[in-house]
């Protein structure tokens, strides 16, 4: 009886340095209404769960979603505060982009969604910190609507251009736009 002795190892004897890397996803969240947050952030922890090395890169509107509840109106410009106004981002404050009914849709959703057992966004997010997605919040966007560090939520990665985003992207195995 003859032995391959080029057999491969099993996935026990392999070891972290022989492991390949970890594939790539990249996502980015340009939009802050519900219907495309609880997306995202289900398609992160969802890599994460699969092994893969998830970064999501916060921008325009999407921005929101990593905003703190407390951080109150932002900017020092009057059309920054009035932004902040008119849109407050935080978790809680996610509208529907159709049939908001000025947040009765959103409402509605959200009893949906605990009735069927479906985690929170806010749920969704803090999984993905725990999990080691990496949540870049766009440099740009924040200057263009006054929010500082302090306005965001702990744990996020260091704020992040465009170019670090497309950079990455040129090595993901999948690149989402939401």
């Amino acid at each position: 009886m003859t032995t391959n002795a080029t057999a491969e190892a099993s996935p026990e004897q392999e070891t972290a340095d022989s492991r390949p890397p970890a594939e790539k996803m990249v996502i980015i969240a340009a939009s802050g209404d519900l219907d495309k947050a609880w997306p995202t952030l289900i398609l992160a922890t969802t890599g994460a769960a699969y092994g893969m090395d998830v970064t999501v890169f916060f921008t325009f509107w999407g921005l929101g979603v990593l905003k703190r509840p407390d951080s109150g109106i932002t900017g020092e410009d009057w059309r920054q505060k009035l932004l902040s106004v008119f849109d407050r981002g935080t978790t809680e404050h996610l509208q529907l982009s159709r049939m908001n009914f000025g947040g009765m849709g959103a409402r509605m959703m959200k009893d949906l969604a605990d009735d069927n057992q479906v985690a929170s966004v806010q749920e969704l997010l803090q999984l993905a910190q725990d999990m080691g997605v990496h949540l870049w919040p766009c440099q740009m966007t924040m200057d263009l609507m006054g929010l500082s560090n302090e306005d965001l939520i702990e744990g996020l990665d260091k704020p992040a251009g465009a170019g670090s985003a497309i950079s990455l992207m040129k090595t993901a195995s999948i690149s989402l736009f939401i």
